[in-house]
């Protein structure tokens, strides 16, 4: 083998193994490596220690719904799907190139006179979120096309004018929160059919008065939003993008201390507004813009490490990039209950949230295979929700079996590699002062032995502690190993090591 062909294959498997992981290929934030003057940056504490964060640190599962008048095309129009060379199911809108039917800006814009949902049942899907286990859920308000699902006053763009009538937003809101699940509204800043909108920063004057406008008339929809639905939560923020909103620094800057001085305890993403140099999410100092880190779309954090203490959320979808309702799921990989669990799982154990897209049907339905993964995650949930809400990081070297999350004294072991000999092996630092001292099945209930195992690695500076599962225990699923930590009952014999 030459030394190019070996080259190619050293590259090739150094990609796989780095897609191989799911969504780990974004690597860590860089770190500034010097101190601007920010004079537009963070409006909060970095870590707030409200009820409300505090709150929000402890759902662990949520629900996002991606819904409006983009569920009548279902992701394709006349034939031709995004696979085949439209624009995804909420951005069809969008679509453009040789496969775009004629006219379609214009017949996309009148769909809303067809939009009337007949099977929408609010409390319906709430009851199904709270079956499911979800804490907390995030309702797209409108999207980029800028229908509004609830009756604005400032724009004629809304529900009111559809078939329906009716004020959906507030349909959801009270549904889901008479359910206990608090609610976050997604609100798109870009919309594309508003004439005073404009993806580059405005120069002339009357480009200035004309973004001037857009920015008046998206401050009131927001402040509407509080007025109408004051049991909202938060918001979740998207196409704030363009360099029109970028550049408008200084006033998104004062449009988030409004909204937090109208709505006390309102949580706020980091992609909202940036800081006057450009930079969203963060600052240009790495200070979070915003009360947790936005940026984890359909993807995930590799380690810990990359989080730097900040608190966080998953966005996730089903089919691969499905987040409004895609009529044909056949040909696409969609991923298993098993699949969004391990994710789940990997969220919480690294102190965030996972939340689930679903994408209804112009009825008001969800897609029979959303409903199907939405029992199968509520079962699993009934019986393993305690290594869910409420829990922590646990500092401890991660495990190859599944992911832990810990609770006080109290540590979760999550299995989806279950070992050949039925001896699951935690590894504990050799100067920890707690180590598991009781273990059950949080399926079964039945108490298992723990043995101390020292397996005498030289320079290791783990010990071992093993908890053997029964024989005749069986499952097709993760399962959840409970363990009480306390004193450790042994210390490591104290052995001569050979000379190197």
């Amino acid at each position: 083998m030459n030394s190019t062909i070996r080259a190619s294959l050293v590259a090739a498997f150094a990609v796989a193994t780095t897609m191989s992981a799911v969504g780990q290929w974004t690597g860590p934030k860089p770190k500034p490596t010097e101190t601007k003057e920010v004079k537009y940056g963070p409006i909060t504490p970095a870590k707030r220690t409200d009820k409300d964060m505090e709150a929000f640190r402890n759902y662990g599962l949520g629900q996002f719904i991606h819904w409006g008048v983009y569920a009548i095309p279902g992701n394709e129009w006349e034939g031709v799907s995004a696979r085949g060379g439209a624009a995804a199911s909420e951005w069809i809108r969008s679509w453009g190139g040789n496969t775009v039917p004629k006219d379609w800006k214009n017949t996309y814009d009148n769909l809303y006179k067809q939009f009337n949902p007949k099977s929408f049942d609010a409390k319906a899907w709430a009851k199904q979120a709270k079956a499911m286990g979800a804490k907390y859920m995030i309702f797209t308000t409108k999207h980029h096309d800028g229908f509004a699902l609830w009756p604005t006053k400032f724009s004629d763009y809304n529900i009111t004018k559809s078939p329906y009538k009716r004020d959906i937003v507030k349909e959801v809101v009270d549904a889901y929160t008479a359910e206990g699940i608090d609610v976050y509204l997604y609100f798109s800043v870009l919309e594309w059919n508003n004439p005073n909108y404009m993806g580059k920063a405005p120069k002339t004057d009357e480009e200035k008065a004309q973004f001037g406008k857009f920015l008046t008339y998206t401050k009131n929809q927001l402040m509407e939003l509080l007025d109408n639905y004051p049991a909202v939560k938060g918001f979740w923020f998207d196409g704030t993008w363009d360099q029109s909103w970028i550049q408008s620094y200084e006033f998104t800057y004062q449009l988030e201390k409004d909204l937090r001085a109208k709505h006390p305890g309102l949580i706020i993403g980091s992609r909202f507004r940036n800081d006057e140099h450009g930079k969203r999410h963060f600052d240009s100092n790495g200070k979070i813009l915003g009360d947790y880190e936005q940026g984890w779309e359909r993807k995930l954090p590799g380690s810990f490490e990359w989080l730097d203490g900040n608190d966080w959320d998953a966005v996730m979808t089903i089919p691969p990039n499905g987040w409004g309702y895609m009529k044909d799921w056949s040909g696409l990989y969609t991923k298993t209950s098993n699949d969004l669990l391990d994710m789940l799982m990997q969220s919480v154990s690294m102190n965030g949230n996972f939340v689930l897209n679903f994408g209804p049907d112009g009825q008001g339905m969800m897609h029979p295979g959303e409903d199907k993964l939405a029992k199968e995650i509520g079962d699993w949930m009934r019986v393993n929700s305690e290594a869910v809400y409420g829990v922590r990081h646990a500092d401890l070297p991660s495990s190859k079996l599944g992911y832990y999350t810990q609770k006080g004294d109290v540590l979760y072991l999550t299995v989806f590699n279950r070992p050949v000999n039925n001896s699951i092996r935690i590894a504990v630092p050799k100067k920890a002062t707690m180590a598991p001292i009781d273990a059950m099945l949080l399926k079964t209930k039945g108490a298992l032995t723990v043995r101390h195992a020292d397996i005498g690695l030289d320079l290791d500076k783990n010990t071992y502690y093993d908890i053997e599962l029964p024989t005749d225990f069986q499952s097709t699923e993760p399962f959840v190993l409970k363990m009480k930590l306390g004193q450790p009952q042994s210390k490591s014999d104290k052995l001569m090591d050979a000379k190197m």
